[in-house]
């Protein structure tokens, strides 16, 4: 939400020029203050693509480390494929790291839920299956999560190339290929 303040410029006020020994045209001085719920601009409302895509990122509590086994990704690709009959959303590539997760989600038909409760609940449901194997105290995920509405295939691979890479990028593997937290869940 963006709080406009503005305040009428008076004539002692920095607001009036005095140019050519006279008054000129008086000037507003705006302090604009952006506020937003949660210290990040707000989804968009309305999307006028048919099948957007968007490029998710969500990160672990304090970063810790606790995603790149086995456990840990074979429940977060269990839970994104439980998304499609939950929610009404598909899960493309994804990419599982330490300390956070990078994926690819559409909506499969109009009357899916919103993104912001699929997430949501992908992420209750994932925390409370990885904190029980883990024997560990809540909570899993950071509040928030990333979003980027994608607006062209040229923007989908650029976005999977840098997923892709983050773990040669983190001197985990020397080629993409040797990563195993890896792959697709419904579309490529």
């Amino acid at each position: 939400m963006i709080d406009w303040k503005a305040e009428p410029a008076g004539v002692s006020d920095p607001g009036y020029n005095l140019e050519n020994g006279g008054l000129v045209r008086p000037r507003r001085r705006l302090n604009i203050e952006i506020v937003a719920k949660h210290g990040h601009l707000r989804r968009l409302q309305v999307v006028w693509e048919k099948h957007p895509v968007y490029f998710i990122t969500v990160c672990v509590a304090d970063r810790r480390p606790l995603l790149a086994n086995d456990a840990a990704a074979n429940i977060l690709r269990e839970e994104w494929k439980g998304l499609r009959e939950r929610h009404g959303w598909t899960v493309g590539k994804y990419v599982v790291m330490p300390d956070h997760v990078h994926f690819f989600v559409t909506a499969e038909r109009s009357a899916a839920k919103s993104l912001s409760e699929t997430i949501g609940h992908w992420k209750q449901w994932s925390a409370k299956r990885i904190l029980g194997i883990q024997n560990l105290a809540a909570p899993l995920w950071q509040p928030e999560f990333f979003d980027h509405l994608l607006r062209s295939d040229e923007s989908r691979s650029e976005k999977w190339s840098y997923a892709q890479h983050n773990p040669v990028r983190a001197g985990l593997v020397a080629t993409c290929d040797e990563w195993p937290y890896l792959g697709w869940i419904d579309f490529e």
